[in-house]
């Protein structure tokens, strides 16, 4: 197990990963991403999609549906055979599947503790604008502050992303000769997943979309 996981570190260092990184960084909607790393019998996965693609928001859930999409869309990506179809000779099972959501928690803790930071050397710097120049200037210094302090969050748009890891045990490893996405029926948002095919021979990227959802994993 520890020599499969090993080659995501491997991969990691080639072009077409860090494409495929660039790509996620950037946000692009309708775009997934999946590393899928094959040895012996095993089979790693790690899987990321925008919450847009998941559950058509990415704002923070409030509401009972809001929730609930969300609740329901981790259950269902906690079924990776589901979503990633192999054949059945292979007689794959699942080892392990976590999925999550990640992303505007983190994002408004950030920014709480900026505010409370920024308020802080606010109110210092009030006490001795107080002391040398009066009401008026502490009003106008407030306002720019104010105003400073929405526009922060303007640059930092909230963001969201669903994530999976995965592991499989194949006692037939020779019949995963493809992989048909049928995550793209379960998220009809979904458009398009970048993967990276790692094996002991080597990586391949390949663009696996709705309208041809089947991967070739033959050498």
């Amino acid at each position: 197990m520890k020599r499969t996981l090993s080659l995501f570190a491997i991969v990691a260092a080639l072009p077409a990963l860090a494409e495929g990184t660039r790509e996620l960084d950037a946000h692009e909607h309708g775009v997934g991403t999946l590393n899928i790393a094959i040895e012996t019998t095993k089979v790693a996965m790690e899987f990321k999609a925008p919450g847009a693609d998941i559950v058509g928001f990415e704002y923070a859930a409030k509401s009972e549906a809001d929730i609930s999409a969300v609740n329901a869309a981790i259950a269902t990506l906690n079924t990776p055979l589901q979503l990633f179809v192999v054949p059945d000779s292979a007689i794959c099972s699942i080892v392990d599947a976590h999925a999550a959501l990640a992303g505007e928690e983190e994002h408004e803790e950030h920014a709480h503790e900026a505010h409370t930071d920024e308020q802080h050397t606010h109110d210092h710097g009030h006490e001795d604008h107080e002391k040398h120049d009066g009401a008026e200037h502490e009003e106008h210094g407030h306002e720019e502050h104010h105003g400073d302090h929405h526009d922060g969050h303007a640059e930092h748009p909230a963001h969201s992303e669903f994530y999976a890891n995965y592991l499989l045990d194949c006692e037939n490893p020779e019949a995963l000769s493809e992989m048909t996405f049928d995550y793209f029926s379960a998220f009809p948002q979904a458009q398009r997943v970048d993967v990276q095919v790692i094996k002991s021979t080597g990586a391949r990227a390949y663009q696996i979309d709705r309208n041809a959802p089947v991967l070739n994993l033959e050498p």
